[in-house]
């Protein structure tokens, strides 16, 4: 599904127009991007988790050339699946 699609099945749903479903839409990427940012977790409960973890640095290959590579350590969102998404998808 597309943010596009996305926004219209809002709109539809909430009965709010395609212009305040993407802003609302906005607003809530913005909130996670935010919390996150700030090293904190971003819960909706039932739904999941956002949260950011520190990858460790490694060593890797490139695919090309087979040459070993190092990957440095980063730091990069992670999503974990609520209860209710889990049922919902079995």
């Amino acid at each position: 599904m597309t943010k596009e699609e996305v926004v219209d099945k809002i709109a539809k749903d909430a009965g709010i127009t395609k212009a305040q479903a993407e802003n609302a839409i906005e607003s809530f990427i913005g909130a996670v991007s935010t919390t996150l940012k700030k090293g904190r977790k971003f819960i909706l409960v039932g739904f999941g988790s956002f949260s950011v973890v520190r990858r460790k640095a490694r060593k890797g290959r490139n695919p090309r050339t087979g040459e070993p590579i190092k990957i440095p350590a980063a730091k990069v969102p992670k999503f974990t699946a609520g209860k209710k998404l889990k049922e919902a998808v079995k």
